[in-house]
């Protein structure tokens, strides 16, 4: 938003005049950080400021202009850096790093404060240097070159990773770690390590906080390296990415699907965190970064792939004899790798110890359970980057309180280290280069296409289409701006990736527009109250704007359907009339119970049905239900059949249809249990008399589907001993489907939810016929 005249005030004045002075600050904070912000301490007889300017061109005219007013005050030495006067030795040359020097020589700390920015920018070529505000992009330019020649001023230096991983299965850190954390003579630089099945309790399926983590953070500190101190860092994810010099990393601990035919599942598993797990910048106008876009990878955890084709005996006997490279052969990741499956340009270390799973705890002894699992190299490290040597890849056989051993690797990793003279004489040659462009010239582009049509959008179901847009003579941004008296620049269901970027000449970038109908806008879809319609506004600075024509057909679908209206379709959605659909969509769900209406409806959705039908007839026994996710090309399946009535039986998997039951009621507009019911639903959670009375009041429709769920539950739990469900699971994975709070409700807290669970809790208890 645009700063006013009312946003500023004056707060203090001070006098240029004899004793005043002018010191640009640099801290540790900001050196070798693109783009840093400035520091700057303005000082009189009186008064002493310091300000923190945002770096461009309208900062750096600031403090010319500052120099310029009053030169016999400010004096031949300018503007100074950390008190003193900023200098460049054109005679200096950059003694070349030592490849073979001991890894030990790390990079000095005291680094002088003098190299982000350079004396041509701040003293005598300073009226040249970023001197012209009205060229926007001048800015984006530098920090766009300073990537690109990246190489020019930094050089690569070896840093010594220890990377772990260990299945603990839910027990307490009863022994030292150091066999698997203090295992080499020499330090590493950093420890990455990650657990999996820290606790294994119900509360901490559904609650993010254990004491189980405390327990294991202690076991490891008092394990690490005594040679080096450590820094604690816990992001409390799957994930963590850090700028390591001028090297980003990523590290990566996944526990992927269990069994030894879910491979396929697994392979889903690693797909989905590569394509959902993203980063915020610091700079929140950047689009996230995926874990793709990071310069070294390192991918460690309980990945479940197992040894497949072979018997318990034979690969026990090839583990006795050693052969690893031969049971390698038989290793269901190995395998998935060739095919580029899966962990695609990762690369893994020769395994040369025998298999980390499964052992009886407290034991070296194999698996003598009833289910005797087939040893397995469940535990895994994999690799992707640049200037990568793995050192070692090992298992720690003296670690025995899990049916899993830890695994640990050792790695050199080559970083960029930023060579501060180099830096500050690239950033010159660059501003330098820029003075030397016209700042009239006009951007202009090129659009490889501006009309767009998705053709037979479905649910849930992503459609991209792609345009280039190639650049001119001039550098160029570019952004897709909303268009008058709009918040956004699309509609809901869209989305331009990447919305906005900057473009040097002749260069060009791909932008795609993706289409996505979620349970938000599915509903106005389905009546036809708003169309895959929109026009796209694409702005260039200090440019002409572009104007880019969205245009789709929506295929009705069950989900996003209101309970009322479902009831009113004998015929698969896709089969009526869009005319019909939108009468009965739009049909107040005060009148759908009226005796005036010429049809009788169903008495619960027909869809709903269908889903329940099955499970009730295939996934009463099914473990995990509900609580494993299914396939998307299945549930997309599934959709299809309820929409169309092609089948009479679903397809899919047991999970695949629980994850389509899931998402059915969660994209119901009005929830089974009518949002004008929600805070009465949480005043009575613990009395079953008075929530039966509120369920009794719901409209026709969305009582029976109530009873009918509950009904459902209840036959499930009744198999608890075969499906391990139990009353607790299915009210938190419920509780907040069927009582959701209205539109514009607060968040509700956990104790909110609480009551929610409790309120279905009651209901799977008891069978009693409701008033």
């Amino acid at each position: 938003m645009a700063i006013t005249a009312e946003d500023v005030w004056l707060e203090k004045v001070i006098p240029i005049r004899e004793g005043f002075a002018v010191e640009e600050v640099i801290l540790d904070s900001d050196l070798h950080v693109i783009g840093s912000d400035v520091t700057v301490q303005i000082s009189s007889e009186d008064d002493q400021l310091t300000v923190r300017l945002p770096f461009g061109s309208h900062t750096r005219t600031f403090l010319q202009e500052l120099s310029r007013c009053s030169p016999e005050v400010v004096g031949s030495e300018g503007i100074k850096q950390n008190g003193k006067k900023v200098a460049v030795n054109q005679n200096w040359s950059h003694d070349s790093t030592d490849k073979g020097a001991p890894r030990q020589s790390k990079v000095k700390s005291d680094v002088k404060a003098e190299m982000v920015r350079s004396s041509g920018v701040m003293v005598s070529n300073m009226a040249s240097i970023l001197s012209e505000p009205q060229f926007g992009l001048r800015d984006t330019i530098v920090k766009s070159q300073l990537v690109q020649r990246e190489d020019s001023y930094t050089y690569i230096q070896n840093f010594r990773f220890f990377v772990g991983t260990y299945n603990v299965n839910g027990q307490s850190p009863k022994e030292s770690l150091q066999p698997w954390l203090r295992c080499d003579t020499e330090p590493p630089d950093i420890y990455c390590v990650g657990f999996q099945e820290l606790d294994l309790s119900k509360e901490a399926f559904f609650f993010n906080d254990t004491p189980k983590e405390e327990e294991w953070f202690k076991a490891v500190t008092d394990s690490l390296h005594p040679d080096a101190k450590y820094a604690k860092g816990n992001k409390g994810g799957v994930a963590i990415r850090f700028k390591f010099h001028n090297t980003s990393v990523c590290i990566v601990n996944s526990h992927l699907a269990a069994h030894t035919e879910e491979y396929e599942r697994r392979n889903q598993d690693f797909k989905d965190i590569c394509s959902r797990m993203q980063f915020c910048q610091s700079d929140p106008n950047l689009p996230p970064l995926t874990i793709s876009k990071h310069d070294v990878i390192l991918w460690l955890g309980d990945l479940n792939y197992r040894l497949e084709e072979l018997d318990v005996a034979k690969v026990k006997q090839l583990v006795e004899e050693k052969a690893f490279s031969e049971l390698c052969r038989y290793d269901q990741l190995k395998r998935q790798m060739n095919a580029k499956a899966v962990f695609e340009g990762f690369t893994e270390g020769e395994i040369s110890f025998q298999p980390t799973y499964k052992y009886d705890a407290g034991c070296d002894d194999w698996d003598t359970s009833e289910k005797c699992r087939v040893p397995a190299w469940c535990d895994r490290i994999l690799w992707k980057g640049q200037n990568i040597a793995q050192l070692s890849y090992r298992s720690h056989m003296a670690l025995k309180i899990s049916d899993h051993k830890p695994v640990s690797s050792v790695f050199d990793i080559g970083v960029k280290v930023v060579n501060d003279e180099l830096y500050r004489k690239v950033f010159e040659e660059i501003v330098r280069s820029l003075d030397k462009m016209e700042n009239a010239n006009i951007p202009s582009v090129t659009l490889s296409q501006r009309e767009f049509h998705f053709e037979d959008v479905k649910y849930m179901q992503l459609q991209i289409e792609k345009f280039t847009i190639r650049n001119g003579q001039v550098p160029c941004q570019f952004e897709f701006i909303s268009k008058p008296d709009e918040e956004t620049y699309c509609k809901e269901w869209l989305i331009a990736n990447p919305s906005k970027g900057f473009l040097l000449p002749d260069s060009e970038i791909t932008i795609e527009l993706e289409l996505f109908v979620n349970k938000s806008t599915a509903t106005r879809l389905n009546s036809g109250e708003e169309k895959l319609e929109d026009i796209l506004v694409l702005h260039l600075d200090r440019g002409k704007d572009y104007f880019l024509s969205v245009t789709g057909n929506y295929l009705p679908s069950c989900f996003g359907s209101p309970i009322h209206t479902l009831c009113y379709m004998r015929e698969p959605i896709q089969d009526m009339s869009a005319e019909s659909i939108q009468n009965l969509t739009l049909m107040p769900l005060e009148t759908s119970d009226a005796a005036t209406q010429a049809e009788r409806p169903l008495e619960i959705p027909k869809e709903l049905w269908m889903m329940v039908d099955h499970l009730y007839r295939n996934a009463s026994q099914q473990e995990d239900l509900f609580q494993q996710p299914g396939l998307r090309s299945e549930f997309e399946q599934i959709r299809d059949c309820l929409d169309k009535g092609m089948h009479d039986t679903l397809l899919g998997s047991n999970h695949s249809v629980a994850e389509a039951l899931l998402l059915f009621l969660e994209s119901l507009p009005e929830p089974v249990i009518c949002y004008s019911f929600y805070n009465s639903c949480l005043e009575c959670a613990n009395n079953y008399l008075l929530s039966s009375q509120i369920i009794s009041k719901l409209p026709e429709c969305h009582k029976n589907v109530f009873e009918y769920l509950m009904a459902f539950l209840r036959e499930l739990l009744k198999n608890s001993g075969k499906n391990h469900l139990d009353v607790n699971i299915l009210a938190s994975i419920f509780g907040g489907l069927l009582l959701r709070p209205p539109p514009g409700h607060p968040t509700p807290d956990i104790a909110e939810k609480r009551k929610a669970q409790q309120f279905i809790h009651q209901f799977l208890l008891r069978e009693d016929t409701l008033p």
